[in-house]
């Protein structure tokens, strides 16, 4: 049975100390038998709450009035602070974020993984926390989200926008001013876009009925200089062709300019074709004098910077000779691969997307890697007694999931496989701790390693080295 909010004292929830940062960004508060989790908030603050939500084992709540503020806090840098679904962290300094993403790595592997942890070792911090994203996605909308203060004011504000999801509101997009995300132009290209439609009164899209012509505007940016915009339409349309064009002749440091037609209900596009209207249907990144091509629809680290820290740590985990066999398994578009190839004897990657396995050969290919090999399929299925002797049974695994972690029988082979080593790279600590508990019936923990590649945001990547008992 679910607590009743109206059965709870409201002197319980009045002047309430904030006390512990938990997992997904969220504070929690004890009170008597109360175990209450709170958003918007930071430790040390004094506050009321407002319940917003009551479970059977706790409530959620959100601050409704401040009595003290924390010392952990700083002042946010960015205007759409507190409306805006990204950077819910910009109101604690970056080395407090830090400490709080290190110790929701030790708290969950200890409290889900359950198994014998080494000393983690200090968490690895971005080199960049402004501007440090290669690829950003804005949503089009006829009915922007509009502030409280934009309410309050009576003033008629524009209602079609190009901006982000509000936290929890699939249908309510905010309009973005500047975003502190993405390296220019990607600020000044989503406001020429949006001036331009709003300027030519071009159908923005109705995220509830899916009609329109303007639907997504995908930005990515290389660490090479080059530029790909991805504008996705529900329809073709006579102003789609002016529009390009505009942008082509407005940024022209535009390097791959390419649109998507997607009626369907959801703006994923993988499974349809993509026009690149001008210039190359690719961009390139580099890391340590390799070049990795990067399409539309591939796959790659959207922290370029924190990615090179993430993949050295990887290989030095793996401690490579030269004579190793090494499965990468989720390898992607072989980046991974790639980047230890040249310490490794030979290296064969398992990836469940096919075109993501066609840029991975092109990547070696680019970079001259001979001894790679790339294989398509779902893990589970691929990674069989077959597939192991035919290639042989490998020195080091690296396996590089997605949040999902890995499914039970992919474990389990690796149970059979024993390679000397793993070396598990997660996004996701909560499901990397629940492999480690089924690994730990072959295979010890002997390092971790967080990795910072989402500043002001709870995210913290993890890089867990393994051996054979």
């Amino acid at each position: 049975m679910r607590k009743s909010v109206k059965n709870i004292p409201a002197e319980l929830l009045r002047e309430v100390e904030i006390t512990d940062m938990v997992a997904e960004g969220k504070c929690l508060v004890r009170r008597e038998n109360l175990v209450i989790f709170v958003t918007q908030v930071a430790p040390g603050d004094v506050v009321d709450l407002r319940v917003t939500k009551a479970k059977k084992n706790f409530l959620e709540a959100v601050p409704t009035k401040f009595h003290k503020y924390s010392e952990l806090r700083v002042t946010p840098f960015c205007e759409h602070f507190g409306t805006c679904g990204g950077c819910k962290w910009q109101h604690l300094g970056y080395d407090t974020q830090l400490q709080f993403k290190h110790q929701q790595v030790a708290d969950t592997l200890q409290r889900i993984g359950k198994v014998a942890l080494p000393e983690i070792l200090p968490i690895a911090p971005s080199p960049d926390q402004t501007y440090y994203r290669n690829k950003l996605e804005f949503t089009f909308s006829h009915n922007g989200w509009l502030t409280n203060e934009q309410i309050a004011s009576g003033h008629d504000y524009e209602r079609r926008v190009l901006g982000f999801h509000t936290p929890g509101r699939f249908d309510k997009i905010l309009d973005v001013n500047h975003c502190w995300l993405q390296p220019d132009p990607s600020n000044q290209i989503r406001l020429a876009v949006r001036d331009y439609a709003l300027e030519h009164d071009l159908p923005f899209n109705n995220l509830v009925t899916q009609e329109g012509f303007l639907r997504n505007l995908i930005i990515r940016t290389a660490n090479t200089g080059d530029l790909m915009v991805i504008l996705q339409c529900y329809y073709a349309h006579d102003a789609l062709v002016p529009l390009l064009d505009f942008l082509a002749e407005r940024f022209p440091q535009i390097t791959s300019l390419n649109y998507v037609l997607n009626d369907k209900g959801n703006e994923t596009f993988n499974d349809l074709e993509v026009v690149c209207y001008r210039g190359e249907p690719h961009i390139h990144e580099e890391m340590e004098g390799l070049r990795f091509r990067v399409g539309p629809k591939s796959f790659y680290q959207t922290n370029s910077a924190g990615a090179y820290n993430l993949y050295k740590i990887t290989r030095d985990f793996a401690q490579l000779t030269g004579s190793e066999l090494v499965y990468d398994l989720y390898t992607g578009a072989g980046t991974i691969a790639n980047f230890v190839a040249r310490q490794a004897r030979h290296v064969v990657g398992v990836e469940y997307v096919e075109s993501a396995v066609q840029d991975a050969y092109i990547n070696s290919e680019i970079n001259g890697t001979t001894n790679t090999e790339f294989y398509a399929g779902d893990m589970k299925d691929v990674l069989n007694a077959e597939f192991i002797q035919q290639h042989g049974r490998p020195d080091v695994v690296i396996t590089d999931p997605p949040r999902a972690g890995m499914h039970p029988d992919v474990v389990a082979r690796l149970l059979e496989m024993r390679a000397p080593r793993i070396v598990y790279v997660s996004c996701n600590p909560a499901t990397q701790a629940r492999d480690l508990e089924l690994l730990d019936a072959a295979y010890k923990v002997v390092r971790v390693q967080p990795v910072d590649m989402f500043p002001h945001t709870h995210h913290v990547e993890n890089v867990v080295l393994l051996e054979l008992r």
